[in-house]
C-alpha cells in the first residue's frame, strides 16, 4: 500500500460553468486518472452538476477548474468556510490572478516590467488609445483565461469588431501594447520556478491563442528555452516576484513576452493552469524529472502542509 492513505477522499474539481468547462474538463479527468492510478481515493466532482453543500463528505480537493467559479476565488472561499484543504492558490491571489487589469496594476505598483493597456468600451475615444499604446494592440477580456476572446487589432477599423468580440466574454475590456519578441511561460511547483519555456506558434497564427493551445500540434515548445543562463535566471526571479505580488501560492505559471531590445514584459498569471496533453506546466515538470502522476502528488501534497 502507498503512502496515499494520508491524503483520505479527495474531491478533484473540474468542469464547471465557465468559458473554460472544456479545458477543464479534460484537465481534471487528466488529474483524477493519475490520482487513482497513485493510488488516491479520488472521485470526480463538477460543481455544474452538484451542489457544492456535497464537498462536506470529503478530506480535501484538487482544483482543476479554469476560468469563472474556479480560479477567480469563488471555489476557494467555499472551500475556506468548509475548512477543506485544497490546492494552489487562496482566496484573494486567486480573485486578483483572474482580473487582469488588478495583476497588472499590482505589478505596477511593485515596479514590475508589465505591458501597458487601456481599459476600453465602444464609447472609448480610440484615437487616445492608438496614441497611448501605438498600433497593434491585443484586445482582452479582463476576466477570462486561455486567449478566450482575444484580438490581434493592427487597424484602426479592426477596433469595432475586437472589442465586440471580447464583450461578448467580458463586460470589462482592455487594450494592452502589442510586444514584438519572444514568448514564455514560467511555470511554478512548491512555490518556485521551473525551467523556462518558450512558446512558438505556428507563423499562420498571430499568437498563442485558444487554438494553438488546446488544439493544435504545431506549437514548438523549446526547452530549453534559448535564453542565456543568465537571462533564464533573471526571468525566472522576476516572474516568482510577480506570482508572490499577486498572492499566488503552491503552483501556477505566468507568461512574459521578450521585446527585440531584450526587456522582459509580465502578460498574466494563471493560477490553475491546464493539465492536458498539451499543457505547460507538466512540460516544465517533466524536465525536471517528474512524471505527470509524481507532478499531480506534488500539487497534491501542497494540501498537507498550507493552512486554510
Amino acid at each position: 500500500m502507498s503512502n496515499t492513505a494520508k491524503f483520505g477522499k479527495v474531491a478533484v474539481l473540474f468542469g464547471g460553468k465557465s468559458a473554460e468547462r472544456a479545458v477543464s474538463l479534460e484537465s481534471g479527468q487528466a488529474v483524477l486518472d493519475a490520482l487513482l492510478r497513485s493510488g488516491v481515493q479520488a472521485e470526480a466532482f463538477d460543481p455544474q452538476d452538484r451542489s457544492v453543500t456535497e464537498l462536506v463528505g470529503y478530506d480535501r480537493a484538487f482544483i482543476v477548474l479554469h476560468g469563472r467559479g474556479g480560479e477567480d476565488g469563488q471555489i476557494q472561499g467555499v472551500l475556506e468556510w468548509l475548512n477543506l484543504p485544497y490546492t494552489g492558490t487562496g482566496v484573494q491571489g486567486s480573485a486578483i490572478g483572474m482580473d487582469k487589469v488588478k495583476t497588472k496594476q499590482i505589478w505596477q505598483g511593485s515596479d514590475l516590467p508589465t505591458a501597458p493597456y487601456r481599459i476600453i468600451s465602444k464609447n472609448t475615444n480610440l484615437d487616445s488609445v492608438i496614441a497611448d499604446l501605438g498600433l497593434p494592440v491585443i484586445i482582452k477580456p479582463v476576466h477570462e483565461g486561455s486567449s478566450v476572446g482575444m484580438s490581434k487589432v493592427e487597424k484602426a477599423e479592426e477596433f469595432a469588431a475586437a472589442i465586440e468580440k471580447a464583450t461578448q466574454h467580458d463586460a470589462v475590456v482592455m487594450a494592452e501594447k502589442w510586444i514584438t519578441g519572444r514568448e514564455f511561460t514560467i511555470s511554478f511547483l512548491n512555490g518556485q520556478p521551473l525551467p523556462v519555456i518558450r512558446l512558438q506558434p505556428p507563423a499562420d497564427v498571430a499568437f498563442y491563442d485558444y487554438e494553438a493551445k488546446y488544439q493544435r500540434n504545431d506549437v514548438q515548445y523549446g526547452i530549453p528555452c534559448g535564453l542565456s543562463e543568465a537571462e533564464e535566471q533573471n526571468l525566472q526571479a522576476l516572474c516568482l516576484r510577480a506570482f508572490q505580488a499577486v498572492g499566488a501560492e503552491g503552483w501556477g505559471r505566468i507568461d512574459a513576452m521578450q521585446d527585440q531590445q531584450g526587456q522582459f514584459w509580465l502578460l498574466e498569471v494563471n493560477t490553475v493552469p491546464g493539465m492536458t496533453s498539451h499543457s505547460l506546466v507538466p512540460k516544465a515538470a517533466q524536465a525536471v524529472g517528474y512524471s505527470f502522476d509524481e507532478l499531480c502528488i506534488a500539487i497534491l501534497e501542497q494540501t498537507l502542509t498550507e493552512s486554510v
